[in-house]
């Protein structure tokens, strides 16, 4: 496990009272990344929202990492999940 000092994107997102365009997107672009890892390596988290996604650092530009993975489930091929 990682110590996150940044604390959650949604305190992050409150807190500034939003963000620029170019910034949500950067934002936005590294959430889509982590699904894509995260379903390349065959787990659907399920629960994606704000909350579940830390900031390593205090810092501005500071990266994103998952957490809360109580609802996922490994992607089975042929089966439908619903």
């Amino acid at each position: 496990m990682e110590v996150c000092c940044g604390g959650e994107l949604f305190d992050r997102i409150v807190g500034k009272g939003g963000f620029s365009e170019k910034k949500a997107a950067g934002i936005f672009r590294q959430i889509v990344n982590v699904v894509h890892v995260c379903h390349f390596m065959g787990v659907m988290h399920r629960d994606l929202k704000p909350e579940n996604f830390l900031l390593v650092s205090q810092e501005e530009d500071s990266p994103l990492k998952i957490t809360d993975f109580g609802l996922s489930v490994f992607i089975e091929e042929g089966h439908i999940c619903g």
